[in-house]
Formats: C-alpha cells, sequence, structure tokens
C-alpha cells in the first residue's frame, strides 16, 4: 500500500481510539487516567461485528482429500512479468537444492521517493530487472555478472515535470514500471511517462514513445503489441517495431491503489485488463473494443481499507476462465468469453492467484494461503503464514507499540515446494499438499515481488535492489 496513505489511515485510526475511554486511561502526560471525564459503557451483552462479513471456511465435502498437481516443468524462458502472457504457469523445475547461488545489487533500492516494483523476466541465458531509478540491468543468469545496464529515464528538462505533472525532478517521483522480453527486444514501463523497447543483447536504445501519466506496472508483449496500463487505468497497445500507439481503452478513474501495480493478461486476440477501481474488463487486442467488464468490489462494515477496490495482482487465465483477486474482498473466476461468473469467494489479495492441476492457490493481503478447488470454488483448507512471525515494536517517542505483520508475494509453485517471499526477508517454502513449512532462507533484505523461475533456477529481487539466485 502506497506509505503515505498508511500514515494517513493509521493517524485516523490512532485519533479514533483515542477517543474510546477505556484506551484514554492509559494515555501519558495526563491525557487520560481513571479520573478523566468521559462517558463509560454500560453492562450488556458484547456482539462480534466480526459476525456480520461474510467468512471463508473448508468445505467439509472436501475434508481430508486428496488433489491433483501436475509434475514441475522446465522454464525455459519467463518473458513476461507472470511468465507468460496469460500469466498461468503451473508448476516449474527451479531450486532443488534451495540454496543461495549468487547475489548481485542491480542498483538503486527502494527509498522515500522510490520503489522497486517490477517483476523479474529471463530469456536467451540473461535475467532482466529494474531499479528504483528507473535502471535496466541485463544480468547473465548462471554466473551473476552484468552484462549491460541503460537508464531508460528522460532528461532533465522533461524530468522537471515531476510526478503526476506537479513538480519534481528528473531524478525523483518517476518510480514503478516493469520490464518484458520478446522478438529480441526488452520493453520497459516507467513512471516516468514512457515506454522503450531497447536491444536485448545491447541495451540500446531502439524506440521511446512519451505518454501523459506515469506507468507503474510492467508491460505484457503478445502478438506484435505492447500492452501497458496507466495509473488513471488507461490501458494502451503499442506496435512494437515502431512504438507507435495503436489503441487506447479508459476504465473509471480511481485514485486511491495499492502500492503494488498489475499487468494485463493475454490470450490470442482477447486482452483482459485490471484497473484499480476493482474493474476487470476484457477488450480485443487487435483493435481495443470492450467485450465485457466485471466489477470486484466487497464493502467490509468493519474495515475501511475494503473501499480499496485495487486489482493489484496480475489477472490469470487458465483453461478459459480468467481468475483476479481485488483488495476489497473478491475473488473470482470468470469465463473469458462472457466474464460471467464461475464462482466468487470473499477473500482480499494484492498477489495473483496460481491456478494448478485441480485447485487454485491464493494469499490473502492478511497472510493466509487458501487452496481452492477451480471447478466448486469450495475450500480444501487455509494456513495462517503469519503465525509465529507477528511482533512487537516501539511506537512513536516510546509509546503504542505497533504490531508488525509480515507481507507476503507469490506463491511460485517450483519442484514441488510452494514458495514465498516476505516483508521480513524470508524465502518460504511450504508443503503444496497441506501447507506446512518445510525450509527457510534469509535473503537479507525485505522482498516485494514474487519469485521467477527460468532454467533450474529461482530468482528473487530485495527492496534493498539485490538480485538473488537460488539454485
Amino acid at each position: 500500500m502506497n506509505r503515505v496513505l498508511k500514515v494517513a489511515l493509521l493517524c485516523g485510526l490512532a485519533l479514533t481510539v483515542a477517543s474510546c475511554g477505556t484506551v484514554r486511561r492509559s494515555l501519558p502526560f495526563g491525557l487520560g487516567g481513571r479520573d478523566a471525564p468521559g462517558a463509560t459503557a454500560t453492562e450488556g451483552q458484547r456482539i462480534s461485528v466480526l459476525e456480520f462479513e461474510q467468512q471463508l471456511a473448508p468445505s467439509a465435502a472436501l475434508s481430508g482429500r486428496d488433489f491433483f498437481v501436475p509434475g514441475p516443468q522446465a522454464a525455459v524462458a519467463w518473458t513476461q512479468p507472470g511468465g507468460n502472457a496469460d500469466n498461468a504457469i503451473e508448476h516449474v523445475i527451479g531450486a532443488v537444492d534451495f540454496q543461495i547461488g549468487w547475489r548481485r545489487s542491480i542498483g538503486a533500492g527502494s527509498s522515500r521517493t522510490r520503489q522497486v516494483m517490477a517483476p523479474i523476466v529471463a530469456d536467451s541465458g540473461r535475467v532482466f530487472v529494474l531499479d528504483g531509478e528507473a535502471t535496466v540491468s541485463a544480468v547473465d543468469a548462471s554466473s551473476g555478472s552484468i552484462s549491460w545496464k541503460t537508464n531508460i529515464k528522460p532528461d532533465e528538462r522533461e524530468g522537471r515535470r515531476g510526478f503526476f505533472g506537479i513538480g519534481g525532478s528528473s531524478t525523483g517521483g518517476g518510480f514503478g514500471g516493469g520490464v518484458a522480453v520478446g522478438g529480441g527486444k526488452v520493453f520497459v514501463s516507467s513512471g516516468y511517462r514512457t515506454v522503450t523497447a531497447l536491444d536485448q543483447n545491447t541495451g540500446a536504445v531502439l524506440w521511446t514513445t512519451p505518454v501523459d501519466v506515469p506507468i507503474h506496472g510492467a508491460p505484457t508483449v503478445a502478438g506484435g503489441r505492447v500492452f501497458v496500463v496507466d495509473v488513471e487505468n488507461q490501458i494502451f497497445a503499442f506496435d512494437v517495431a515502431t512504438g507507435a500507439q495503436t489503441w487506447s481503452y479508459r476504465g473509471i478513474p480511481e485514485p486511491a491503489r495499492i502500492m503494488r501495480a498489475s499487468s494485463p493478461a493475454v490470450v490470442g486476440d482477447t486482452v483482459i485488463a485490471p484497473f484499480s477501481s476493482g474493474e476487470v474488463t476484457a477488450l480485443r487486442a487487435s483493435t481495443g473494443q470492450s467485450l465485457w467488464t466485471q466489477t470486484l468490489s466487497r464493502t467490509s462494515r468493519t474495515s475501511a481499507l475494503s473501499e480499496i477496490r485495487d486489482i493489484a495482482g496480475r489477472p490469470v487465465v487458465s483453461r478459459g476462465i480468467v481468475y483476479a483477486v481485488a483488495h476489497s474482498g473478491v475473488l473470482s473466476a470468470m469465463d473469458i468469453r462472457s466474464g460471467q461468473p464461475k464462482w466468487q469467494l470473499p477473500i482480499a489479495g494484492v498477489n495473483a492467484p496460481l491456478p494448478v492441476g485441480d485447485v487454485v492457490y491464493v494469499v490473502s493481503k492478511d497472510g493466509e494461503l487458501t487452496v481452492i478447488n477451480r471447478e466448486s470454488g469450495q475450500v480444501y483448507w487455509t494456513r495462517d503464514l503469519n503465525e509465529g512471525r507477528v511482533h512487537q515494536e516501539g511506537g512513536f517517542l516510546g509509546f503504542w507499540d505497533r504490531t508488525v505483520v509480515p507481507e507476503w508475494s507469490g506463491p511460485l509453485l517450483a519442484s514441488n515446494r510452494l514458495l514465498l517471499v516476505n516483508s521480513m526477508g524470508e524465502l518460504v517454502a511450504l508443503d503444496p499438499k497441506t501447507g506446512a513449512q518445510t525450509a527457510t532462507l534469509k535473503l537479507g533484505a525485505a522482498s516485494f515481488i514474487a519469485p521467477a523461475a527460468y532454467n533450474g533456477s529461482v530468482y528473487v529481487l530485495t527492496d534493498k535492489g539485490d538480485l538473488i539466485s537460488i539454485r
């Protein structure tokens, strides 16, 4: 989530909680206390407001039942943010030894004015990554050596436009974007309002097309076109050879969004575009004609954050079904031809769902891993990934300890392990049938980007800007 938004929401929550008589008695500097004036709750029956929420529960009919997961296949390319254009990579060979092979700094990490947000892609023996200062690096997949670097930031004159066109400079405010590979080119989207094509072998700039609004999500390349979604919920299609815009489509504008960004999915002549408004829209890839739209929105009585409807995880297309999850609390399986939901579940998430074999894996924003029958939408089981990881840290001026809950990214199914990274700097391996934790690797820094697999290894990018190969 946007860190500024977090601060604003937490400040509002603190003021609300401070007005409660129970908490006011514990405030320092005489601000509360036993003798402080205020209303006192009368005796009565307490009713949990959570009972009014739709609950997610395992199905009794599926209790103890096994499910099919296909065996791992070699990942000889990972050219898109989700592995391929439909974001539907099931089970790959990767990180069999589960040991760190090499570690390489690829440039600027996250800071107050920049974010490392771009997923990893790989092809032709190289891994391609984007740092927090819009520098693309081509890294040798086997050794970790840097083959080339190219910064796609505009010049100082253009950079003065700043973030959303207000102030700024070429050294800040242009965070986000991502990379994709296709046809010997590396395509780069940017928070600096550009879409750029680089030569895959040398990093030379082949073309750059300016856009009016920053792009925080990575591009998707398919059918001779590059597809990107900007922060004002517009999707654009550009010609891969020239960079010329071929069409655009505008969704409903929605300024409230998560500090993650999604990418479209493409199958044949259909593009599935995710928007921060909670809309999932199917478009004709050749013309941009709208085919259908579904809105994933569920308002909670207990959380103002549910009003943020962003679809921050990539939509996935598998066996003719589109799987997408919204931050507001809807996981939906929709027919790709009509958009009609096959089933829906009350799950709030910011990660892409993972359909594999008979099931769909999904991680909620609260850190619950859920396994769902892909046909019926019934739940096999859920696992709390944060069990034993939630801890307290000292708050402002030593007062009001805060609860730290890890954030999770993934999963990737590699060599019979479900792999996820978290904000505590861990790569965690789980049994895909039971959810039991089987192994953990310390990464040395937080990671908010799902792992990628290529040629038998798994690659992780940390928030500090370190690319790590797990062999």
